[in-house]
């Protein structure tokens, strides 16, 4: 009877972790103001690709989603103090911050892409926009990289306060073409027909899920689930809902990759593993 007793305890004893950690809310945290990944909704609270993702996320690893919003500039610090598990936030995988954090395997392409107006003449090449004007929002990773190409291309950079602004000038006819990020531009258009897409640039860059560094068994955790996402089309779903458009064949969001993280980046692992779907 005693030993019956023993073993029952301690295969709760053995339980116990496991349910604690279900049971644990995944925290997180984005940019409310990022649209279209997160920005609030009417009756509160946020919404978005990234919203989605996370909330996903949470779902399949059986924890529940707690997501913070706030300035990008402090969710990383925020994630090394231990207050967030990861950052939902699209985080740009870069060399310099791979050697600072772990990051999953890339979930999203993040390239440049311009909008034109509907009917305008078709972008194809860069050179295409020689003698035009080309609207960006001040300060942006896009404003700095249009304004090293205006001698080489021809083209003439003008400046904005805001993308919105920066969209504004494409539809008024004050500029030809708008450079921004690619889901950003793919956004502008799903809510405007009188814009179209144009040529995309691509960084060969990715965005992932980071992590602090002591946190590689989360990190395959909620890889797994991104994979999965892949796989039984979530992601691709939510690139639609969100973007207007399919996933390209081929783009990170329907691409399984091996190991964890991103090839040729520090901390990947290149350990395989075929992912674990419900």
């Amino acid at each position: 009877m005693k030993t019956h007793v023993f073993l029952a305890a301690a295969m709760l004893l053995a339980a116990a972790p496991l349910a604690a950690q279900e049971g644990t809310p995944l925290k997180t945290a984005v940019d409310g103001t990022f649209a279209p990944h997160a920005m609030p909704k009417l009756g509160g609270g946020y919404e978005g690709f990234n919203i989605d993702l996370a909330e996903e996320i949470a779902k399949r690893l059986k924890r529940k989603p707690v997501i913070d919003a706030m300035q990008f500039s402090g969710i990383v610090p925020a994630l090394q103090a231990g207050t967030y598990d990861y950052v939902a936030a699209p985080t740009t995988v870069t060399k310099e911050r791979a050697e600072n954090m772990l990051f999953t395997e890339g979930y999203l392409n993040t390239d440049f892409q311009f909008l034109i107006k509907k009917g305008a003449p078709k972008v194809e090449k860069l050179e295409d926009l020689k003698g035009k004007i080309v609207s960006v929002n001040k300060g942006s990773a896009y404003d700095s990289w249009a304004r090293e190409l205006e001698s080489k291309i021809g083209w003439k950079v003008e400046s904005f306060g805001t993308q919105t602004d920066a969209v504004q000038a494409v539809l008024a006819g004050r500029a030809d073409a708008n450079v921004a990020g690619n889901t950003v531009i793919a956004w502008a258009v799903k809510n405007n027909p009188q814009l179209e897409l144009s040529y995309l640039h691509s960084t060969g860059l990715v965005w992932g899920a980071a992590f602090r560094k002591d946190s590689a068994e989360l990190r395959k955790s909620v890889e797994n689930a991104v994979e999965c996402m892949k796989l039984d089309g979530t992601i691709a779903k939510m690139h639609e809902k969100w973007f207007g458009v399919k996933p390209a064949p081929g783009s990170a969001a329907v691409t399984v990759f091996p190991g964890y993280g991103v090839p040729g980046m520090a901390g990947y692992d290149p350990t395989e593993h075929k992912p674990q779907c419900d």
